[in-house]
């Protein structure tokens, strides 16, 4: 992998960090229905795990992007970002996935590293609904 695109990959990994971590300002996020049937104390739960989100492995992140990740509510309802041993073990799975647009919202951005030609989009799904 060239230099160039090293730099350009981990440019645009900051700028998908600061969007995660500032939800509607730094990008626009949405939400599917799933999502928005959980309770509010569970949305806000994996919210707070989106924006504070640093589970990353080669698995989740093949380009280094750090667009993309997995929440997971245990079977007594605590929500972590550890994939747990056991399926039993689980009870609910919540994906979030940054996507690049032109500024219009039209069409994929053509450089996802420049913010001047792209808006984020984060949504936030439930696994079944991907």
């Amino acid at each position: 992998m060239s230099a160039t695109l090293t730099s350009q990959r981990e440019h645009i990994a900051r700028l998908n960090d600061l969007a995660r971590r500032a939800m509607g300002v730094a990008c626009t996020a949405v939400s599917t229905v799933g999502f928005r049937s959980l309770t509010e104390g569970d949305q806000s739960s994996v919210r707070e795990l989106i924006e504070t989100f640093d589970a990353f492995t080669e698995d989740n992140d093949p380009h280094g992007e750090r667009d993309f990740g997995t929440i997971y509510q245990l079977a007594d309802g605590h929500w972590t970002t550890k994939r747990p041993r056991l399926r039993e073990d689980e009870r609910e799975r919540v994906f979030w996935k940054l996507d690049y647009y032109d500024r219009e919202m039209r069409f994929a951005s053509e450089d996802a590293a420049e913010p001047a030609v792209t808006r984020r989009v984060l949504t936030i799904m439930l696994s079944d609904e991907y």
